[in-house]
């Protein structure tokens, strides 16, 4: 009985230390000391790039839909977290809407040439709540 009790400490103890071990690393500067706890507190003070992104963000993500905007355009209606190809003149990015919170803003906001253009956010399926 102790030895199975020992056997499941042991384990227990292999997996924290495991888990843990992604945020440890040998801080030479600091005698070589791990202080993974500093990572963790700083993470949670520090938001991500994304994080601080108000409009959404560029994105390497396949896009479900190609959006042309010229001259006559006076809005587009996009999907919180979708994301589309933006192709503004000679110029196509791949955006991201992801914008909790922001159910519309200037397209200037995040690409050149796309002055006097809203973009209007419908609520992503995902953050729908069932019915």
């Amino acid at each position: 009985m102790k030895k199975s009790i020992i056997a499941v400490l042991a384990v227990s103890a292999i997996s924290t230390l495991g888990s843990s071990a992604a945020f440890a690393h040998e801080d030479y500067s600091e005698g070589g000391a791990l202080h993974w706890l500093e990572h963790v507190q700083a993470r949670a003070s520090s938001p991500t790039e994304r994080e601080l992104a108000t409009y959404g963000y560029a994105s390497n993500a396949t896009p479900s839909r190609t959006v042309i905007v010229n001259a006559d355009t006076r809005y587009i209606n996009v999907t919180r977290l979708e994301t589309v190809a933006l192709k503004v003149g000679d110029k196509t990015v791949n955006w991201t809407f992801d914008t909790l919170g922001t159910n519309s803003f200037p397209l200037s906001k995040v690409v050149q040439g796309g002055d006097k253009v809203t973009v209007y956010l419908e609520e992503s399926p995902l953050y729908r709540s069932g019915s």
